[in-house]
């Protein structure tokens, strides 16, 4: 049954049936994936010249990693930090050199491992080297990017905020927003596999959407234009989720809906979060007000503050698909009365908590670094990171 034709009260049965991975495939596909980074671990680089390059860790992002997939295909990345990337410019110089060295690795795992999943790898470019893993038995598959990347966390200690330096050093390179996101791949990660599993199950059919109607809107693209990443739309979710609901049981109609209302309001979103970075550095402040004050949508990054994600797409189209969608069964009462979404503002002009003072960063440029009535930190911890405030809950702050 397509989603457009699924009554409402059946959402949560058709993300279900149609959109959960099988969970044979997804239990070949961590022992293929687990197998495959302690190759990378061991195998890269041994015969380079000293000093080594040392593999630091391997991150599973993307859907795979965030719990997000969906079935039959999907996609996941596999970012592996590095010890001979010093700083962000590193990285961008040489990780060319180093994705011809993984492809090469990747190779000798595919002829010395055994894997219970067929394991393709694709042709490379600059950027990113591309696998895919997809079962012998099932229809089921997942495309894998691995990026190499620049270890700028460090140390980085669950419950901890970032050190803002982290931060201001990226910005200060002025290269293009979200060039870097890379580095930040654990607190992407983070942001999404902490909701609660229902939340997930919104993002799978607010995702099943996109690549099934979206999608189709791409033929009206003209050159160098794009649709938005599904990572916004992942954003926006957990954001009228927050601001909604902010229960682990709740309707999925209803939810959806409310996605679909927000999209179709993108000329009035600003959406961001205070989990890893905030106001209280002064540096990161204006810059932060500077972010939150370009035009619409505004949807930042919560793992990384350069990057607007889905800047300069065409989110015309996807509003117009999201009107379509609204008329559609699956946002229909039994009555047959429109699904009523939650009351969610596309731009918050509040803080959420009574104690943080209210951001207004439509004040004149020269104010923008007037100190604001916010909680003060801890001091920055030896490892570079400080405390997050102890809140009952980690909700979004948004303006």
């Amino acid at each position: 049954m397509e989603l457009y034709s699924t009554p409402s009260k059946q959402l949560d049965k058709f993300i279900y049936e149609k959109l959960q991975p099988d969970r044979v495939f997804l239990e070949q596909l961590q022992h293929a994936v687990h197998m495959i980074c302690e190759f990378l671990r061991e195998s890269c680089f041994v015969v380079a010249s000293a000093p080594r390059t040392r593999v630091l860790k391997v991150v599973k992002g993307g859907s795979a990693g965030k719990g997000t997939a969906l079935k039959e295909n999907s996609d996941a990345d596999l970012v592996v930090f590095l010890s001979c990337f010093k700083d962000y410019e590193d990285q961008r110089k040489n990780r060319e050199e180093i994705i011809r060295e993984i492809q090469q690795r990747l190779v000798e795992c595919k002829k010395q491992r055994h894997f219970e999943l067929e394991f393709d790898v694709i042709r490379p470019n600059a950027r990113v080297l591309s696998f895919q893993l997809s079962s012998r038995t099932l229809s089921e598959s997942i495309s894998f990017d691995v990026l190499p990347a620049y270890d700028a966390l460090d140390h980085l200690v669950s419950g901890y905020k970032v050190n803002p330096m982290v931060y201001i050093q990226l910005f200060q390179k002025c290269l293009p927003g979200g060039e870097f996101s890379t580095c930040f791949t654990e607190l992407q990660r983070d942001f999404i596999v902490s909701r609660p599993t229902k939340v997930k199950s919104l993002i799978r059919l607010v995702k099943h959407w996109y690549k099934s109607y979206v999608r189709q809107h791409k033929q009206m693209l003209r050159n160098g234009e794009s649709l938005p990443p599904k990572y916004a739309l992942e954003l926006l979710t957990v954001y009228a989720w927050e601001e909604g609901s902010g229960e682990t049981n709740f309707s999925m109609a209803e939810a959806f809906r409310t996605v679909l209302e927000l999209l179709q309001h993108y000329q009035q979103l600003c959406v961001y979060w205070t989990v890893n970075y905030d106001f209280s550095n002064e540096t990161l402040r204006s810059y932060l007000s500077r972010q939150l004050s370009k035009s619409r949508p505004v949807i930042l990054d919560p793992a990384d503050p350069t990057n607007i994600v889905g800047n300069g797409s065409r989110w015309d189209l996807v509003a117009k698909e999201a009107e379509k969608c609204c008329r559609q069964q699956c946002c229909m009462s039994s009555s047959g009365t429109p699904v009523r979404p939650w009351n969610v503002p596309p731009e918050q002009t509040h803080w959420k908590r009574k104690d943080v003072c209210r951001l207004n960063y439509l004040r004149p440029a020269e104010d923008l670094c007037c100190p604001l009535s916010a909680p003060q930190p801890a001091p920055v911890s030896p490892i570079s990171t400080f405390p997050r405030p102890q809140w009952s809950e980690d909700l979004c702050t948004v303006l």
